[in-house]
């Protein structure tokens, strides 16, 4: 039997994780466009011009509004992906610790997404054990009649 929708634990669940990465990327959406000193020393420190603070987080605030809306959950967590990935080299460029953060928010990003959206749920399949044992047996049961 199919099933229509995700059960409201899992929702609630995705949601959860869903609203950690939105939130730190908002955050630092809102920091930039608001061009806070301490977005400035970060560019700097990073070797990124002042030019770039309020096109990235442009980019960010994008990112999450294409991320939260439903029907673009998918472009958006692409696209946060994406940048998520670069924030991550960036940190690494510069050996600062935070790098595994952004790979952490991607993975929430991801799992949440997973949890409350049977669009990516049938891209991702997971098999449940007692399938993976009927399939063996099943497996098993061939490979002794064929012998």
């Amino acid at each position: 039997m199919a099933q229509d929708s995700v059960s409201k634990g899992a929702l609630w669940t995705g949601r959860v994780m869903s609203a950690l990465p939105v939130f730190f990327v908002l955050m630092g959406s809102v920091m930039k466009l608001m061009r806070l000193p301490a977005v400035h020393e970060g560019f700097a420190r990073a070797g990124l011009s002042d030019s770039l603070i309020v096109p990235v987080g442009l980019i960010e605030l994008i990112c999450v509004i294409t991320y939260v809306i439903p029907a673009t959950a998918v472009l958006g967590a692409i696209l946060m992906t994406g940048l998520l990935g670069a924030a991550c080299l960036t940190s690494l460029r510069i050996a600062d610790p935070t790098y595994p953060l952004p790979v952490i928010l991607g993975m929430l990003a991801w799992g949440g997404l997973f949890m409350r959206d049977l669009r990516v749920r049938a891209l991702i399949p997971f098999r449940k054990a007692e399938e993976k044992t009927l399939r063996s047996a099943t497996e098993a049961e061939k490979t002794v009649s064929a012998a």
